[in-house]
């Protein structure tokens, strides 16, 4: 089995850290023999969640759409930035929305429950968005994903990564072919994937 696993960033900030960790994470998980599809959040853009809105007008297409890729592959892996401590809004308010969807035209559509996860964060300083990689951990248990202990935080992200793109220092490597390698065994254990 190839296993079939969804990258995306939590900033689409030109130049940011946590998307040029997920291009790292995008080429070691294919290196090692998985099928990567990687995202950008801004081609999926919501409202605020609101359960005011949802009532009014339903869920956004972009959930639902959303919805489909994570359940549609057998592990997520997030790059998250640290944003005053903890996850930022842009990667809470696209979980929270995703978690209203229950069914999909009629079927039942479950992205998060049973699904495998990883998370690599980063940030400016030496804590390398350790804070943020918590919470979002927090968060991803609580919704029934099965997240995987190694995790790859990268610390002074503004000299991280040379112009290659590429992990300037041995230990943020080491520890992103260890995340890679631990998901995709993970993910070929527990798939829960559902094609759509």
């Amino acid at each position: 089995m190839i296993p079939r696993i969804l990258v995306f960033a939590g900033s689409v900030r030109t130049g940011a850290y946590s998307g040029k960790t997920a291009d790292i994470a995008q080429r070691e998980l294919a290196e090692l023999g998985a099928e990567v599809t990687r995202i950008s959040l801004a081609d999926y853009p919501l409202p605020l969640m609101d359960e005011d809105l949802e009532t009014e007008e339903g869920i956004p297409e972009n959930a639902y759409k959303l919805a489909r890729l994570i359940a549609s592959h057998d592990g997520v892996l997030i790059a998250t930035p640290e944003y005053n401590g903890s996850i930022p809004p842009l990667v809470k308010n696209t979980i929270d929305w995703v978690s209203r969807v229950s069914r999909d035209g009629g079927k039942p559509l479950k992205p998060y429950p049973g699904r495998v996860m990883a998370i690599c964060s980063s940030s400016d300083g030496h804590f390398a968005g350790i804070r943020s990689a918590n919470h979002l951990r927090a968060v991803l248990a609580h919704i029934g994903c099965e997240v995987i202990a190694p995790q790859c935080s990268v610390p002074n992200g503004a000299d991280a990564f040379d112009e290659d793109g590429n992990f300037v220092e041995e230990r943020p490597a080491k520890a992103m072919v260890n995340v890679c390698r631990t998901l995709i065994e993970r993910a070929k254990l527990l798939s829960t994937r559902v094609e759509h």
